[in-house]
């Protein structure tokens, strides 16, 4: 039972980090694809980017759980496992803003920019503000893959402080 628990508690650490590693590339690949379409590769990218932070989303509750179960069940020591959890709780938060307060304001920009933003002049206010929310997105998603990066580290930790180890 406590090796499908760490596994379970493994996998949703890769699919969520390995989703985070993989946008940016699909991305690009999208975009580059799609040159002279770039409202289409937007939306492309904008639906997949509302996948990844869905996914994410589980993955981080399912962390949680199996974070909090864990000392319980003897698989880590209770010590080890409120750092990972807090760092969790901070991917999640950081996802659920991207998701609810990003995502959404970019949508408003773009439809009061008239569907396709790229067609607009760069100094417009709206395509500015579209702008500065797509960058903050990026910086968020890079606070993701960071802390998930951390989280691994330290879930690392608590298997080596392991109460059987």
């Amino acid at each position: 039972m406590k090796t499908l628990l760490r596994t379970l508690l493994y996998l949703a650490l890769i699919v969520w980090l390995g989703a985070e590693i993989f946008f940016p590339i699909v991305a690009a690949i999208t975009f580059g694809t799609l040159q002279g379409a770039t409202h289409t590769a937007g939306s492309i990218v904008g639906e997949l980017l509302r996948i990844l932070h869905g996914m994410g989303i589980v993955c981080g509750l399912v962390l949680l759980a199996l974070l909090a179960l864990a000392p319980a069940w003897h698989i880590y020591k209770p010590r080890s496992v409120p750092a990972p959890m807090v760092l969790v709780v901070l991917m999640l938060g950081c996802t659920a803003y991207s998701q609810y307060g990003i995502i959404p304001a970019m949508e408003r920009d773009r439809a009061a920019a008239g569907g396709a933003i790229d067609t607009t002049d760069s100094t417009n206010p709206i395509t500015a503000h579209f702008n500065m929310l797509h960058n903050r997105s990026e910086h968020v998603e890079m606070a993701i893959l960071l802390l998930g990066i951390a989280t691994v580290s330290l879930v690392a930790w608590a298997e080596s402080t392991r109460p059987d180890a």
